[in-house]
């Protein structure tokens, strides 16, 4: 396990003065990735190798929303690896101990030069290590969008530079925040699944849809041919 903690910026907070989905997202990257730092195999490591992790899916389960200026710790371990997959949770804990986030995360490990996804080999795991999973609900890395419903088509709008991250693409987060603008300024989210299936690169046009259903949004950010780049299911 690492983690690490941290006390809640001002420039990690919504309007509300809590942490934003956003924030946290970052936050569990930012975990995952010095994980990966401290144990050498971080991101210069896998350049050299031509390897990197790249993130299918998440599943954020929040109890609540920490505070501006709140002391939090952030954490994460792997539980499993399966042949390319790799799984693993995320959670940020308050000053108390308890559990304000809870997360789920599948990952990929891809050969940078063909894209393809390989296995990962004993040495390329055995650094993390692993533990028991989380105590939480397991759903599936699959979004199932309502095939039945119409989706209605919003203006599209190109990748911008600074949502490129050090894969050259857009950065995992930011496919949330986009997300969130077609959601009601009032919307807590307590549950947030997003599936990542085509990177977006600089050039790319984003075309959101958006359907909503009993408290329940979907979002598919696609590309001028409907072709999804990332799905995103937020929840009351």
């Amino acid at each position: 396990m690492y983690t690490f903690r941290g006390r809640v910026r001002y420039s990690e907070i919504g309007n509300d003065e809590k942490l934003t989905m956003y924030s946290i997202i970052n936050y569990f990257q930012d975990c995952s990735t010095f994980q990966s730092e401290a144990v050498h195999i971080g991101i210069d490591a896998l350049k050299e190798k031509h390897r990197a992790w790249l993130l299918n899916s998440w599943q954020i389960e929040v109890t609540r929303y920490p505070d501006f200026g709140e002391e939090i710790e952030i954490g994460t371990f792997p539980y499993d690896f399966r042949g390319f997959f790799g799984l693993r949770n995320f959670f940020i804990k308050d000053s108390q101990g308890d559990y304000a986030v809870k997360a789920n995360s599948v990952w990929v490990y891809v050969n940078t030069d063909t894209g393809h996804p390989v296995k990962a080999n004993p040495e390329d795991v055995a650094a993390y290590g692993q533990e028991t999973r989380l105590d939480m609900e397991y759903r599936d890395r699959k979004i199932k969008i309502p095939r039945d419903r119409t989706f209605i088509s919003l203006p599209s709008f190109p990748v911008r530079r600074h949502e490129i991250d050090t894969n050259h693409h857009v950065n995992n987060s930011c496919y949330p925040l986009m997300a969130w603008e077609y959601l009601p300024e009032d919307f807590r989210c307590r549950r947030l699944q997003v599936e990542y299936k085509t990177a977006a690169v600089m050039g790319d046009q984003i075309y959101p849809s958006v359907l909503e259903e009993e408290g329940v949004y979907w979002v598919v950010l696609a590309d001028e041919k409907g072709n999804p780049y990332a799905v995103v299911e937020a929840e009351e």
